[in-house]
């Protein structure tokens, strides 16, 4: 799959693997709604680990500062697009 033609459903397909792979959780549903407090194991380490294979998934790089205001998947969703 050309990740630089993606859908908005096909990038959220996709992190939805990577999510229940950080977990360790194939039971995770996410949505554009879904953050930190709703998962109780994303913590600062976990966040790393996403980071990470979200950006080797997509062949993209996540500045700072991006990183300090994402808020949800939405967001996320929203950046890598952007960066596609």
């Amino acid at each position: 799959m050309d990740v630089n033609v993606m859908t908005e459903i096909q990038i959220l397909d996709i992190l939805q693997v990577i999510f229940r792979d950080v977990f360790d959780d194939e039971t995770i549903v996410i949505t554009n709604e879904s953050n930190a407090a709703q998962i109780e194991e994303w913590d600062s380490l976990s966040q790393i680990r996403l980071v990470m294979m979200i950006e080797k998934k997509f062949g993209i790089k996540f500045s700072y500062g991006e990183l300090n205001h994402l808020k949800n998947v939405g967001e996320i969703l929203q950046v890598i697009k952007e960066k596609l």
